[in-house]
């Protein structure tokens, strides 16, 4: 593509929009940057965006430049179904987001993931297996980091291994990935989506256009994700935590490939069987790549976890605190449920994503939860959700706060304070990360004052 004659409006200006913005002048292309949202952190992007050539659409000015320019490039945080990206598709002119900017100029190889959960997690154990294997590789995309920071250092011999989500997808095309894994396909976004059919549709758009050289590495024991196989030219090889399957699969306790033994679930450092999962997916990506296999086999044991994922924050008098921030949907929260080792008091709440919560209360009421602290802009839906369930062990609050004050004064010696939100962050956070370090600084305030 030529960018001297070209016009784009970036609109979102998130990690991803300052990025592409950023991509797109060094490149010598017309930029114009909007954000609907006003924060000093917009305001700081805009400056310092200006000052490098973009030129700053106001909301007054939204519908000239809408003529003026020939391409959007839309932030995953705007839908596809906004005003906005209306107006371009009627128009005929293109829309494309970060992550397609960067696929159109990726030349190291692609390993991509998706699913509901544990797409972090699978990407940062990957990162761990193909350091240890000594391949240069940069974890991208929804992680964090933005896929066209990342493409002008990565060569052929490289590898980006590249968080993908359904917001991500519905803008993204020409993302053609070695190997693409399918980790799980649970209720999820459907204020955004509308319904499972689409949001299975686009979870399966990144195996759909795989060529027959390449690799789709899908969940067998998910049936939502087993009828994607169908979807694909790509070689299917499935990861199993049930039987015996043509990929990776658990035998006993047996993490196995291709019926070769690669290490016990007792040797990884991270529990639970979502991971087990996890490192599944992972073996069977790193089989089908060739590397070495007591390698890939030590660095899964030795992988300690992600931020925010069940991570430990704290012991005080007795008391243990996990930050699991990252669950931002009941299904995820469910599996932190599950491998809850003590009797626990939940942290629930947030902004709501059309989610029927009713399965989660079950999965509670059947566990080690003890009490559920339940804030946040949706906390009457997830209270109607537990007397629905027959569970009245719950505590209703308002804000983030007062909710983790609430759950370290209730929680007794012996016990678990266990953030796991069921629910996005977007009432009083800016995402995740930044609720899981505001749970972590009051548990340390906590601490200070005793």
């Amino acid at each position: 593509m030529y960018y001297g004659n070209q016009k784009f409006l970036v609109a979102g200006l998130s990690r991803s929009g300052e990025a592409s913005a950023e991509f797109l002048l060094r490149r010598g292309a017309s930029v114009y940057v909007y954000d609907d949202f006003s924060s000093d952190k917009i305001t700081q992007t805009v400056d310092g965006l200006v000052k490098k050539g973009a030129i700053y659409v106001s909301a007054e000015k939204l519908e000239e430049a809408t003529a003026l320019c020939d391409v959007l490039v839309l932030s995953p945080g705007i839908p596809i179904d906004n005003r906005l990206p209306v107006a371009f598709r009627k128009a005929g002119k293109g829309i494309i987001g970060e992550e397609e900017l960067g696929a159109l100029y990726l030349r190291a190889t692609a390993i991509a993931v998706t699913g509901t959960n544990g797409k972090t997690t699978t990407v940062s154990m990957l990162e761990n297996i193909l350091t240890a294997c000594g391949k240069k590789c940069v974890p991208c995309g929804n992680y964090g980091n933005p896929l066209v920071n990342c493409v002008e250092d990565l060569d052929f011999s490289d590898f980006a291994v590249l968080e993908i989500s359904s917001f991500q997808l519905e803008t993204l095309f020409s993302l053609k990935p070695h190997v693409a894994i399918i980790t799980n396909i649970t209720e999820d976004h459907l204020n955004r989506h509308y319904n499972m059919e689409n949001y299975i549709f686009l979870k399966s758009k990144l195996i759909r256009g795989l060529r027959e050289s390449e690799y789709a590495v899908l969940n067998y024991d998910d049936e939502r994700v087993r009828r994607l196989a169908g979807n694909t030219r790509g070689k299917v090889v499935w990861f199993s935590a049930k039987q015996a399957v043509d990929g990776a699969y658990l035998d006993g306790e047996t993490l196995c490939y291709g019926g070769e033994r690669y290490c016990s679930a007792r040797d990884l450092e991270i529990g639970g069987i979502h991971n087990v999962y996890n490192a599944l997916a992972c073996i069977a990506a790193c089989a089908v790549l060739g590397l070495d296999k007591p390698t890939v086999a030590k660095a899964v044991c030795e992988f300690k976890g992600v931020k925010h994922r069940i991570e430990l924050v704290g012991e005080i008098d007795g008391v243990t605190y996990i930050d699991d921030s990252t669950a931002t949907n009941p299904d995820a929260a469910i599996k932190a449920v599950e491998s809850a080792s003590r009797q626990t008091v939940i942290l629930l709440g947030g902004m709501d994503k059309g989610y029927d919560y009713e399965p989660l209360f079950s999965a509670i009421a059947g566990g080690k939860v003890v009490h559920a602290v339940i804030y946040g802009e949706n906390r009457f839906k997830l209270m109607n959700a537990a007397i629905k369930s027959g569970y009245y062990g719950f505590s209703l609050c308002s804000d983030f706060t007062t909710a983790v004050h609430l759950a370290i004064y209730m929680a007794k010696p012996g016990q678990s304070v266990l953030l796991s939100p069921a629910s996005a962050s977007f009432d009083e956070f800016t995402n995740y990360e930044e609720r899981g370090d505001e749970f972590a600084k009051l548990v340390s305030g906590t601490a200070d004052e005793k």
